[in-house]
């Protein structure tokens, strides 16, 4: 029984590992990678494509290549750091040139303003689920502040031992034989 709970052990271990690693790389390497930003879904707006919890990367565009169907990310108000992740259901064009009509996937209704080039931050590139509920939360507690404690500590741990191994193979070579 011993030996099955060793190789469970091993397995779960192991597959913790690859989802981290693989979410680190979508969610940090990549987007600095591509000058892409990841964002948190906050609101049911656009729930059944992106759900509360949800992470997009969302990745700079051209504004003049968007067409009807791209999911954007704007700033409903220009200068205001709050933004909003719908999709382009309608060009229009007007005497400032194309605007972006939106609408998010659960709302009801269109958005009050058509959205502006300027106004568009980037389009959704891909999405990774769930992953966000975890910086939300610890975004908004002291369990956040613990867990970049805990996680300075174990650098700091594992540093020690970085440099004490070092110091140990500088001694062995230094002794004369």
């Amino acid at each position: 029984m011993s030996r099955a709970r060793s190789i469970v052990t091993k397995v779960v271990s192991w597959g913790l590992l690859v989802s981290v690693v693989l979410a680190a790389v979508a969610l940090i390497v990549v987007p600095k990678a591509t000058g892409a930003k990841p964002l948190t879904v906050l609101s049911g707006s656009m729930t059944g494509t992106y759900d509360i919890g949800d992470v997009v990367v969302v990745r700079p565009v051209d504004p003049g290549t968007l067409q009807v169907g791209d999911v954007i990310t704007f700033q409903a108000v220009s200068d205001d750091p709050r933004l909003t992740t719908h999709r382009i259901i309608e060009l229009a064009y007007g005497s400032e040139g194309t605007q972006f009509v939106t609408k998010g996937d659960a709302n009801g209704a269109i958005d009050l303003e058509p959205v502006q080039p300027d106004q568009v931050m980037g389009e959704v590139w891909y999405s990774v689920p769930v992953v966000g509920y975890a910086s939300v939360w610890m975004a908004s507690s002291w369990l956040g502040t613990v867990v970049q404690l805990v996680a300075v500590g174990l650098l700091l741990y594992g540093s020690s031992f970085i440099v004490a191994g070092l110091l140990e193979r500088r001694r062995r070579t230094e002794v004369p034989a």
